[in-house]
């Protein structure tokens, strides 16, 4: 299990092939401006004066598979809230069968810097949390082209979109923060995000 108050020790995945480069939207250089003044250094911390002021950071999803939403305060300074991290555990579940598991508070932490950049006034829309290792292994078998030791499988990844912000700028957004992996699924509508080494695809 993690523990609620430290983010657990980076460990890597294998990326995906790189996605081609593509030119800079106007729109898209004010939203990596607006990162980079939000951002300074890579970032998955928040700065330390924030957490020590016990400043309140809330979350919202909605899982496209099983229809459940949260909205949810889940941490305050550098304190988790039991209730609300069990909530989000229990959402994020592999939906598939089931299963649950402690997903890293680094990644919630992650995904609320996120949606601060980007702005968003909406909730994550969850495509995949939290994998089972018989859910990973059901996938490779029908060409899913997952990961054997893909960071799902520890509660360190998430596949997401946001309904108010372009695909490519919710990429965009995720890569400035430097704090994981991204990757890039245009086809399948959707942004991965983990709390591994810093990479993209």
């Amino acid at each position: 299990m993690f523990s609620r108050r430290t983010p657990t020790a980076r460990r890597t995945e294998a990326a995906g092939e790189s996605a081609p480069s593509a030119p800079v939207s106007r729109s898209r250089r004010r939203l990596l401006a607006r990162a980079a003044t939000l951002t300074a250094a890579p970032l998955l911390a928040l700065a330390p004066r924030v957490r020590a002021a016990s400043v309140p950071r809330a979350i919202a999803f909605e899982h496209t598979h099983t229809g459940e939403k949260l909205a949810v305060t889940y941490a305050y300074g550098d304190t988790y809230v039991p209730q609300a991290i069990v909530a989000i555990d229990r959402l994020l579940r592999d939906f598939r069968n089931g299963e649950t598991h402690a997903i890293d508070p680094a990644l919630l932490d992650q995904l609320h810097t996120l949606a601060t950049v980007t702005g968003t006034k909406a909730s994550f829309q969850v495509i995949s949390g939290y994998r089972s290792p018989a859910t990973n292994r059901m996938l490779q078998r029908n060409g899913g082209g997952v990961a054997s030791h893909s960071l799902h499988l520890e509660g360190r990844a998430i596949d997401i979109r946001l309904a108010d912000v372009p695909l490519a700028d919710l990429r965009d957004a995720a890569l400035s923060l430097e704090a994981g992996g991204v990757g890039y699924y245009a086809a399948s509508d959707f942004v991965h995000v983990d709390t591994g080494r810093v990479r993209r695809w």
